[in-house]
């Protein structure tokens, strides 16, 4: 394929030159919206009287023949073609003869660059945001379901408190429902159209780039054109939301890993999400929740790739920038990938209740009950909290719980210890007495799983 630009050049590219140059094996995925950006701007040409009707209505259908023909798969990418600008173009001249090369008046790859970009971003993070919103309303009616089930609540993974498990779920939706309006406000400052900012300088033509921002969406245009056509911004923004979705679901998925393993058994996956050992026929392998926790890093490096691509470039655009597309590329589609294999995990994800409740029953995770027992009664926390962790040292000895340790031993330590002790270090009460907003206690994760689903409406 001829290059546009070859006018300039004596001699052809070198063939290897040439294909480390091309971006058409990767951005050709975005010849959707390169063909939507082309329709608008040929419809703002003709409405500015740089285009005839003609004209207009020639390249239109062209474009639209393109893209139905690369959708049924009738026209296949010709990968000789550099970009996929260039291989739009290049058929559409071939199919509507010089008419086609109208098309570029008044832009740039550049600016068209950076228009497709966005559309195709804003395109896959409203899939995401529906992802996530699948994964937010699936944890939430898991919680629901098991609002009764008491499991050990953890800090440095030492059983510490009891909780409910669906407090611990719902823990998760609040990290969720973070995330989507993170891709939200990136959304919001990326929705503006650049093209129209042309290679860097804008154009000598009586363009209507609001007219053009306004038909594809945009709430308004680049108000600067250098900054137009060299903005990755919103690329970083993204990655940057992708890498704390993803750390998200690796810290979940951790947990998952752990809850389904033997020395825990809290959780016990669905066989459609774990696979076999070639030689230990009786392992069952979390590795769906592996691999997420694994391609987290691989988001991580995405982001990192963009960051220090960006760095050192001046303005405005620099080739450099075409390394943009496989980084987002590569965690957006990580994103999505995980996210529709995470959702039907965790939905047919079944607790083991009464392995969580014979967990909370040990690591004496009742013992700050036990303090506020004394602290309601009158005496300073610090002297309730010092007692307390005297009694726990004793019941170690012993080999009992605080639930089993005799009235009498507890008197020795305290007159103020009456028979009622005992209810108020049950698992149950300890769990109800937490009143707080956004507590464990059973009315906390009504009002919790109550807010989420507001919020998901």
């Amino acid at each position: 394929m001829d290059k546009m630009w070859a006018g300039r050049f004596e001699k052809a590219l070198d063939k290897q030159a040439d294909d480390f140059n091309s971006s058409i094996h990767f951005d050709s995925k975005m010849y959707r919206q390169d063909i939507r950006g082309s329709l608008e701007h040929a419809l703002m040409l003709c409405s500015c009287g740089i285009l005839n009707q003609t004209e207009y209505e020639k390249i239109t259908e062209g474009l639209n023949s393109i893209s139905e023909d690369l959708t049924s798969g009738k026209l296949t990418f010709d990968m000789d073609a550099e970009d996929i600008h260039m291989f739009v173009e290049a058929e559409l001249t071939k199919r509507i003869g010089d008419y086609g090369k109208k098309l570029h008046t008044a832009r740039s790859r550049n600016d068209q660059v950076a228009l497709d970009l966005r559309l195709y971003m804003r395109d896959e993070v409203n899939k995401i945001v529906e992802l996530l919103k699948e994964l937010i309303y699936t944890v939430k009616e898991k919680a629901k379901e098991n609002q009764d089930a008491i499991m050990p609540g953890y800090t440095h993974l030492q059983r510490a408190q009891p909780i409910t498990f669906a407090h611990h779920l719902l823990a998760y939706c609040m990290m969720l429902l973070r995330d989507v309006t993170r891709l939200k406000d990136a959304l919001a400052r990326m929705n503006y159209s650049p093209l129209g900012s042309c290679a860097l300088a804008g154009t000598t033509y009586p363009t209507d780039r609001d007219m053009v921002a306004q038909g594809l969406g945009f709430d308004g245009v680049c108000m600067n054109s250098i900054d137009g056509v060299s903005d990755r911004d919103y690329c970083i923004e993204l990655e940057s939301a992708f890498a704390t979705i993803m750390m998200h679901l690796s810290r979940f998925s951790e947990e998952i890993i752990l809850w389904s393993s033997w020395e825990f058994k809290f959780v016990e996956l669905d066989d459609s999400y774990t696979t076999g050992s070639s030689i230990m026929p009786q392992k069952k392998n979390p590795d769906m929740a592996e691999l997420v926790r694994g391609k987290t890093g691989r988001v991580y490096g995405d982001l990192m790739a963009t960051l220090t691509m960006l760095k050192g470039i001046p303005l405005a655009y620099n080739k450099d920038m075409q390394e943009d597309k496989e980084a987002i590329f590569d965690a957006t589609e990580t994103v999505i990938k995980c996210l529709e294999v995470f959702i039907p995990m965790i939905k047919t994800m079944t607790p083991i209740k009464e392995n969580m409740y014979k967990a909370a029953g040990k690591g004496f995770i009742n013992a700050t009950d036990l303090a506020d027992y004394l602290t309601k009664k009158g005496m300073p926390f610090r002297s309730a909290y010092k007692i307390v962790g005297t009694i726990v040292a004793e019941c170690i000895k012993k080999d009992i719980t605080l639930d089993q340790m005799e009235l009498d031993a507890y008197k020795s330590h305290s007159e103020l210890f009456e028979e009622d002790l005992y209810s108020e270090i049950s698992l149950e009460s300890c769990v109800a007495k937490r009143i707080s907003k956004g507590s464990t206690g059973y009315a906390s994760v009504k009002e919790q799983i109550a807010y989420v689903e507001e919020l998901l409406k």
